[in-house]
């Protein structure tokens, strides 16, 4: 989906090196989806990663445009997932369209047949006790 200028993706070089092997492991619509969103990423090494972007394993306040809902979840690996727990596969939509955006960014993201628009709203990296 497109995104505007201001909500370019930025993805840490780690990150992005596991989840192109996700990809080449689940052949299916999300792993695509996945492909084409981190395809246009900056890839930054850890040591100049900013501490306002969605990584692996984050916890992710987001808002719901449309609805005004919030929700926090865990953006973990498919293996990790629990949506009891608010544990967030990165293959599942929501996942796709958060990982990489910054706090204020926002994305137009299909979700079951309707576009959702979601906005990133906290953001709380692995390792990190709050944003910098």
């Amino acid at each position: 989906m497109p995104r505007a200028k201001a909500d370019a993706l930025v993805i840490l070089e780690t990150d992005y090196q596991r989840l192109l092997k996700l990809i080449e492991q689940n052949d299916t619509a999300s792993a695509d989806m996945l492909d084409v969103e981190i395809s246009r990423a900056d890839i930054v090494k850890a040591k100049d990663f900013p501490s306002n972007v969605v990584t692996m394993d984050s916890v992710v306040t987001f808002i719901d445009l449309d609805s005004n809902e919030e929700k926090t979840i865990s953006l973990v690996y498919p293996a990790d997932a629990n949506v009891d727990e608010m544990k967030i596969s990165i293959l599942s939509p929501v996942g796709s369209a958060l990982i990489g955006l910054r706090i204020g960014g926002k994305i137009d993201w299909p979700v079951q047949g309707k576009i959702r628009r979601l906005k990133v709203v906290t953001v709380v990296q692995p390792e990190r006790h709050a944003p910098e």
